[in-house]
């Protein structure tokens, strides 16, 4: 897969989190998993920018 696609649709699904987080957050619920994910996501999203870097 192209790594600036994956990193797009990484960011892209941050954003998407992030959104339904703040969702959540508004109405009391737990949001502990999706904070989970946003942290799996900033880690996918940093790995993938090191390796563009690293292939150009």
């Amino acid at each position: 897969m192209d790594l600036n696609y994956r990193l797009m649709e990484l960011k892209n699904e941050y954003i998407r989190i992030q959104g339904d987080l703040e969702k959540l957050e508004s109405t009391g619920n737990s949001t502990s998993k999706m904070e989970e994910r946003l942290v799996q996501l900033e880690t996918e999203i940093s790995q993938t920018k090191k390796e563009i870097r690293n292939n150009q």
